[in-house]
Formats: C-alpha cells, sequence, structure tokens
C-alpha cells in the first residue's frame, strides 16, 4: 500500500513542488495539501496519513505546535510528522523534535533525501538531514538540557553502541554493518532501547542520547 502524506506549507510555489516531487514517487500518495498551520492540523485529524510533511513558519499555527498537537508526548495515537523549512536556526530544530518530529530537513535537502524522510518516518524511523545532526550536536554540547530519566535497567554495551549510532542518524542497515550483526538483530537492540527508555521511536532514543552526554560534538 502506498504511503499517504499531506503536505502543508504556506507558499504555493513550495507546497506544489514538493506535491509534484511526492507525487511521481512509487508508493507514495499526496491525499491532501495545507496552506496554513490551522488547515494543516485539521486535515491531519480528518484524513489521518501516514505522515504529515509540514513547513516551520506558517501562518494560524506554526509547524512546531503542529507537531505537539499530532505527535508530542501527551499524544495516545502520534503520528508521522516530518518538518522541512529554509529555517536552520536552532531552536526550530530542537523545538521540532521536542514536540514528536520523525524527522527534520532543510527544503535544499533534495529530492532524494525527502522521499528518505517519508519512507523512514512512515516506517517508524526517523531521519534527520546530516548537517542539522551535526547543529544538534553542537548545541547540546553548548546549553545542557535538563537532567534526563534514567533506565530502571541499565543499558547493556551493545545497547549503549547502538544507542550512540542511533543519535548520530545512522539506519539499521548501516549500524549492522558497523558492528558486524545481523539486521535483525539491531531491530531487537533498537526495540529493547525504546522499551527502556521509554520512547516512542528513534528520534526520542537520539534526544535522549544527547540529553545525558552519551553522544557529544566532535
Amino acid at each position: 500500500m502506498s504511503i499517504r502524506v499531506v503536505v502543508a506549507d504556506d507558499q504555493d510555489l513550495v507546497r506544489t513542488g514538493l506535491v509534484m516531487i511526492l507525487g511521481v514517487q512509487p508508493g507514495i500518495e499526496v491525499v491532501g495539501e495545507a496552506a496554513d498551520g490551522l488547515e494543516a492540523l485539521d486535515l491531519a485529524t480528518r484524513l489521518r496519513p501516514d505522515v504529515l510533511l509540514v513547513d516551520i513558519r506558517m501562518p494560524g499555527l506554526d509547524g512546531v505546535e503542529v507537531t505537539r498537537r499530532l505527535a508530542g508526548p501527551d499524544v495516545t495515537d502520534p503520528m508521522a510528522v516530518v518538518v522541512i523549512t529554509t529555517f536552520d536556526l536552532d531552536e526550530y530544530i530542537l523545538g521540532a523534535l521536542r514536540a514528536g518530529a520523525r524527522g527534520f530537513l532543510l527544503k535544499d535537502a533534495g529530492p532524494e533525501l525527502l522521499v528518505q524522510a517519508i519512507h523512514a518516518a512512515a516506517n517508524g524511523d526517523a531521519l534527520i538531514a546530516p548537517n542539522i545532526t551535526r547543529r544538534l550536536l553542537a548545541t547540546f554540547a553548548d546549553h545542557p538540557p535538563p537532567v534526563p530519566t534514567q533506565p530502571l535497567d541499565p543499558l547493556t554495551d551493545r545497547e549503549e553502541e547502538v544507542l550512540a549510532l542511533v543519535a548520530r542518524g545512522r539506519t539499521n542497515a548501516e549500524i549492522a554493518t558497523e558492528l558486524y550483526v545481523g539486521l535483525s538483530t539491531v531491530k531487537s537492540h533498537v526495540a529493547s532501547l525504546m522499551t527502556k527508555l521509554g520512547a516512542r521511536n528513534r528520534v526520542e532514543i537520539a534526544m535522549w542520547a544527547y540529553d545525558t552526554r552519551r553522544v557529544r560534538a566532535d
């Protein structure tokens, strides 16, 4: 079945371009378009797409607030949200990810990365543009976050390795190759991390790794 996507961007030209890019991709179907945050929230609530692609700065509600209402920590059935923007300001990046976004891309990322992010979000994974990942690490290094909750069951050495690689944006396949283990083994470790950390997706795993200083800026 196709991945059903709603695209939200207040700039008509940009929104049309995103719809055109996604519309020609096999396995992806754009089921709705929104020109502001309130319309995005309404469409996403009614249509329940597999992925909502939303811009950060929109009238009505911004992308961070839309993400929080659809995918935030208090949402029982969170939606997969990918945030895309021309603004790479740290407060936008951190705000979107803490609000529950499963991906964060700049609009100059290119069609290939955009499609990868949509597929990752639909599959319960996350994709953050590599340049954004580096910015996140630097930001966390300079601004200590609140003390994070510690897991009741300590992480194993292998889980610590997987945690660090997830936080650096590696896919399951890349982690398997780097650690010389099978793909199913990686998936098992990621599932264990989610259980121990109370995380709902890979982004929340990565955020916990940043919060606890498991991963630092190079």
